[in-house]
């Protein structure tokens, strides 16, 4: 009987130049898996108040503006306090990179801690709606329609702050297709409510704009009961036991969500601020004007899901090399990610670019009078929006690379500068006295992209060449 061979040599030989591909190989497919989900989830999320403002739209013109403003009174909160309880996500993937389970429970109880609190607040303000929409000139009838959708769907809003926190924990363990499967039901859902509360379908009273918000409140408590019986029933998760000794109290954690999650939840309110404020300026210009900056902004924003999701991955795998003190593979998850996004906006950039009538086809009848207008000017920003698409990816994931290392401070200030002063500016300058009109406010725009784009790619560049790991960690479970 022959002697065995030594156990090096038992491995199968590997090409010099092979091995040290593997890790980035590796993580192309850990982002990539995590990824895919994470993208369609948020296009369910963007279908829950898509759904709203196409029923409202068959209520009739004064109840879609009604509740529309209901809806931009809402968002804005919402969009602040996601941020904040998108913290959990870094915090709960370093600590499992370190396995400090005990801080995982910590960060997540701390997010509830703290949304439940902004939601608290919030929620007052959006009950006395009424005045301040008053004091900003709107119509009265539009109020009243406000003020009904608001006061229905203000009651969910801590829950759908909650389903926030409880997705962060979940993606955090790179398990994102609970949040898929309830957010798609979700939606759904919302769908049918909207049209059996809207419209008083099924024995059901017609209760119009309270409708929405009434469907709106019940989907996101019933989210959040689904995504909490699945961490309480799925053993990996229920050992966190992540509702014990709910009210004990980890001040420096909560703290610690506060830091990382307001500054995220400053830097999306700057973002959707701009657009906001360039849909105001745009009307300015004209109907024909906004209604083809309105189908622009859509397929931007449909194509932006896909540098969103790949931009939360990449928060998750750095956070879990971070963790680990693993600094090269907290660069390898970052470049990666970025690489990706890059690669998916040529997708829909080389659309608009190329084929942009069969884009702007599916929002218009072109036998409609003035619907030529519109698509001659649509056309001319949608090829914008092809050149600023790249940008606005690499921007985004750049950002949630950041978020993995809790570096959210300096996205917060690159933000405010090069969306406002300079982004906005530009919009100004280039509509107006440059006489460009709606095509100066989007060169506005790709401006402002261009410059958080590449002042945060610069960031991640520095911060992970820099980079030390953290004094070592040593695993605990209990408490």
């Amino acid at each position: 009987m022959t002697a065995p061979p030594p156990s090096d040599a038992a491995a199968p030989a590997v090409p010099a130049a092979a091995a040290p591909a593997a890790p980035w190989r590796a993580e192309v497919r850990a982002t990539v898996h995590l990824a895919l989900p994470l993208i369609v989830t948020q296009l369910g999320q963007v279908a829950i108040r898509t759904i709203d403002t196409v029923m409202l739209g068959w209520l009739g013109p004064e109840q879609l503006a009604g509740g529309a403003l209901g809806i931009n009174f809402y968002f804005p909160l919402y969009l602040f306090g996601l941020g904040v309880g998108v913290a959990v996500s870094p915090m709960a993937a370093q600590a499992l990179g370190a396995r400090d389970f005990r801080a995982v429970r910590h960060s997540v109880r701390q997010g509830f801690w703290a949304v439940t609190l902004i939601g608290l607040l919030f929620a007052v303000l959006i009950w006395n709606a009424a005045p301040l929409l008053r004091a900003l000139g709107q119509a009265e009838g539009s109020i009243v329609l406000a003020e009904a959708y608001l006061h229905a769907a203000v009651w969910g809003l801590v829950p759908s702050l909650w389903v926030i926190v409880l997705r962060a924990f979940v993606v955090a363990h790179s398990r994102p297709r609970a949040a898929l499967v309830v957010i798609v039901a979700g939606a759904c859902l919302h769908a049918l409510g909207d049209y059996t509360l809207m419209f008083g379908h099924f024995g059901f009273p017609a209760l119009g704009v309270a409708g929405a918000g009434i469907s709106n409140s019940l989907v996101q408590w019933l989210m959040l009961l689904a995504l909490l019986v699945y961490t309480q029933w799925d053993r990996r998760f229920r050992r966190y036991a992540l509702l014990s000794r709910f009210w004990r109290a980890n001040w420096p954690r909560f703290r610690e969500v506060l830091r990382i999650g307001m500054p995220i939840g400053l830097t999306i309110l700057a973002e959707s601020g701009l657009f906001a404020a360039a849909l105001y300026v745009m009307g300015v210009l004209g109907t024909e004007q906004l209604a083809a900056h309105a189908i622009a902004l859509q397929c931007a924003a449909v194509a932006f899901m896909v540098p969103l999701g790949i931009g939360q991955a990449a928060t998750v795998r750095v956070g879990l090399a971070a963790g680990r003190g693993d600094r090269p593979a907290v660069g390898r998850a970052g470049w990666i990610a970025l690489a990706l996004g890059a690669g998916f906006s040529f997708a829909p950039a080389v659309v608009f670019w190329v084929l942009p009538h069969a884009v702007i086809d599916l929002f218009l009848d072109l036998s409609a009078p003035g619907s030529l207008e519109v698509a001659a000017i649509a056309v001319a920003f949608l090829a914008v929006a092809a050149v600023f698409q790249l940008f606005d990816g690499l921007q985004i994931i750049a950002a949630g690379a950041l978020r993995g290392l809790k570096d959210t401070r300096t996205p917060m200030l690159v933000a405010l500068v090069s969306y406002w002063p300079i982004g906005f500016g530009a919009c100004l300058l280039l509509a107006f006295p440059a006489g460009l009109g709606g095509l100066g406010i989007w060169l506005g725009l790709a401006l402002g992209l261009v410059m958080v784009a590449g002042l945060l790619v610069l960031r991640f560049h520095r911060r992970e060449r820099f980079w030390r790991p953290p004094a070592a960690v040593s695993p605990r479970v209990g408490g």
